[in-house]
Parts: structure tokens; C-alpha cells; sequence
């Protein structure tokens, strides 16, 4: 096993599939290695038709990820090496490769979501906190910038809400993130994993091929108008799909569906 291998955990269990960022010496920091693995599983479980969700946590309780590993940026500077700069370069941006996951996607935020952490947790579709998960975008006292949530945050929350969060760079509790609907639900850190198992599992106990359907349809028409949106051939057809006779026939029959995601 390689050492970016150790660094990300991934697990498939009934249907699920279970990353876990694996570096918490380092508060689950973003090196080079670990983004690049984070592609390939991410990549791997959306191509994986037995996986209908995904579940993104890090190892330890101190930081779901603190953002880039900023010891190895300054190496990098120091040696004269190309700086990691978003949307170019030969490797595609990790957090659009999530947010284009066709397939549900749960960050379980085990700690603080910081910066490029922060934006990882954006990038999935429902965020689940501890209550000690602040969340934030440093990168202005950084002299970073924030590229994906930049772009990202004020469609989200209200404008004025977002550039508040870019400019002061200040983070905030995942009490506050709730009321802008940042974060679906904050628990007890004891807590977090029973709860975002039984979230997760509430998800796959439905028809895989229409979770599908709602992901891409979602992401893709996000800023369409409704006419040109409407009309979007995206995703698996679930109307076609034997997975809809099943479900029909289940509720009329009082039981539960039996999926088989075709």
C-alpha cells in the first residue's frame, strides 16, 4: 500500500460507499497525494453501479479536514516548484469532480471544515456536523482564494451572507451554518456516525436509479431556466425501469421494494 493509499480509507459496505480522509497528525490536511487519491475512489465509486451513495468523514475528532496542507505549499514555493493553482494543470479540480458526483454524497463533519476542507464538505450534497465542526473560508488572511467557493457560497446563501464569510474569513458554528442551510443537522460528536449511518440509510432504502436522476438532474439544470431545465435528457430514466414496476407493485402490495437499480 502507498502512502496516499493510507491516507484515504475506503470502505464499501451494503451499497455505500465510506471515504475517510486519513491523516490526523495533520488535521486531515489536503497534501498533493491525498487530493489526488480522493479523485481516483471518488471516480471509482461513481462508476461503481452496486454503490448508491457516497460518505465522506475524516479519521479523529480534531478536523474533518483542514484545507490544503500549507507546510507542503511553502515547500513547494521554497524549491521553486509550480504552485498548485485551481482549473489548470493537468488534474481536474477535486471539488467539481465531487459536486458532479451523479450519486448522493454525505460529508460527515467529525470536526472543524476549514478553507479547502470546507470547500470538500460544499462540493457534497448534505452536510451532518458534530457540534464542535466549525466551518469557514480562511483563505483571506491566507492570501489564498478560495476558487470553488468563491463560486459556490453565494448560490447557496444569501450574497451578502457568503461575501461576509469570504471576506472576514472568520469561521462559523455549525449551529449558525444550520440556519442558513449550510449544514442538514448537528449532533453530539459520540453521536455523528450512528446518525449519519441512519441518514445515509434512509437514502439507499430508495429507488437508486431516481437518486440518480434528482443528483444530475440538480446540478445540471442548477442555473437553467425551468423551461430549459425541464427539458434536460439527463441520468438513468427511472419511468422505463424495472426498479419502477417493483415500487409500484411493492406500495400496492404493502411491502417493501426490492431494488435492483435497473
Amino acid at each position: 500500500m502507498s502512502a496516499a493509499d493510507s491516507e484515504v480509507l475506503y470502505e464499501v459496505r451494503d451499497r455505500v460507499a465510506y471515504i475517510t480522509l486519513n491523516r490526523p497528525e495533520r488535521r486531515n490536511a489536503l497534501s498533493q497525494a491525498l487530493t489526488n487519491r480522493l479523485g481516483e475512489v471518488f471516480t471509482d465509486a461513481a462508476e461503481d453501479d452496486e454503490i448508491w451513495a457516497l460518505v465522506v468523514t475524516g479519521a479523529g475528532d480534531r478536523a474533518f479536514c483542514a484545507g490544503a496542507d500549507l507546510k507542503e505549499l511553502n515547500q513547494i514555493a521554497q524549491e521553486g516548484g509550480r504552485f498548485p493553482t485551481p482549473m489548470t494543470g493537468t488534474e481536474r479540480n477535486l471539488f467539481e469532480l465531487v459536486l458532479e458526483v451523479g450519486k448522493p454524497t454525505i460529508a460527515s463533519l467529525n470536526g472543524p471544515a476549514v478553507a479547502g476542507g470546507f470547500e470538500l464538505a460544499l462540493a457534497c450534497d448534505i452536510r451532518i456536523a458534530a457540534e464542535h465542526a466549525m466551518v469557514g473560508m480562511p483563505e483571506a488572511k491566507r492570501g489564498m482564494g478560495a476558487n470553488f467557493a468563491s463560486v459556490l457560497l453565494p448560490r447557496l446563501v444569501p450574497r451578502s451572507v457568503a461575501l461576509g464569510m469570504l471576506y472576514l474569513g472568520e469561521l462559523m458554528s455549525p449551529q449558525e451554518a444550520v440556519r442558513w442551510g449550510l449544514i442538514t443537522a448537528v449532533h453530539p460528536s459520540e453521536r455523528l456516525r450512528d446518525e449519519t449511518e441512519a441518514y445515509v440509510r434512509r437514502i439507499v432504502a430508495n429507488a437508486p436509479l431516481t437518486l440518480r436522476r434528482y443528483k444530475e438532474m440538480a446540478t445540471k439544470g442548477w442555473e437553467l431556466s425551468v423551461p430549459a431545465a425541464l427539458r434536460l435528457n439527463v441520468g438513468p430514466n427511472p419511468y422505463l425501469s424495472s426498479d419502477r414496476v417493483e415500487g409500484v407493485r411493492a406500495f400496492v402490495e404493502k411491502r417493501p421494494p426490492r431494488w435492483t437499480g435497473k
